[in-house]
């Protein structure tokens, strides 16, 4: 289930998932990107918060989906926020941030751990 966090009268989504991630919270993230898109925002920085995720519940559909919808507005996307507490997203991020560093001028990907809330909600410029 994805969740808004918090609303931010900015360029800022601050959202965390939780249990599980299917095509219906896909489909919300979307929305939620195109209306920030619609403020007239040329790029949206977005918070994720993972700690309560469990990736044997997330629907490959609905990943999938998702990881085209962010290469269509790729460019759209601000720096990214990822909020966890694991090693294994600790070790992705730096990974996905060298594969599309070519493409990722004015943005980045940081990982932060759950403890560092106010730091990660800096980085997007709350």
């Amino acid at each position: 289930m994805i969740e808004q966090l918090e609303t931010y009268p900015k360029n800022v989504l601050s959202l965390a998932l939780i249990d599980n991630f299917s095509t219906e919270d896909e489909k919300l993230f979307e929305k939620l990107m195109e209306d920030k898109l619609a403020q007239g925002y040329e790029q949206v920085n977005v918070l994720i918060k993972l700690d309560e995720l469990k990736v044997s519940n997330i629907s490959v559909k609905a990943f999938f989906e998702d990881v085209i919808y962010l290469l269509r507005k790729y460019k759209r996307l601000g720096n990214l926020a990822v909020v966890a507490h694991s090693k294994v997203v600790k070790a992705l991020v730096p990974i996905d941030n060298l594969f599309f560093e070519r493409s990722s001028l004015n943005r980045e990907e940081r990982y932060f751990d759950v403890s560092q809330m106010a730091q990660a909600l800096k980085f997007v410029g709350v």
